[in-house]
């Protein structure tokens, strides 16, 4: 499966490692660079833009330090760029 994974933070991160260790293949999104460099290490597809993270994957998972952040991904248009479904 390929996801989709906004937001590389204390839990996220490793989340998204978790998943690339599972079989999966992961599309990682965050504002920190450090973030992004440890996720490539990790194996994941890092990405600086994250309506571009979400083009063509199965799932899109976010893990976001707040609700006012969250809204602004779903009700923006990163979520429009998602394949129908992966929401």
């Amino acid at each position: 499966m390929k996801i989709a994974f906004i937001g590389l933070g204390n839990m996220g991160g490793g989340m998204a490692a978790n998943l690339v260790k599972a079989g999966h293949e992961v599309n990682a999104f965050d504002l920190s660079e450090a973030a992004l460099a440890q996720a490539r290490e990790n194996g994941c597809a890092p990405f600086t833009d994250a309506k571009q993270a979400v083009q063509g994957v199965d799932a899109v998972v976010t893990m976001l330090p707040n609700g006012k952040i969250v809204d602004g991904v779903y009700s923006g248009d990163v979520v429009g760029q998602a394949p129908a479904g992966a929401i």
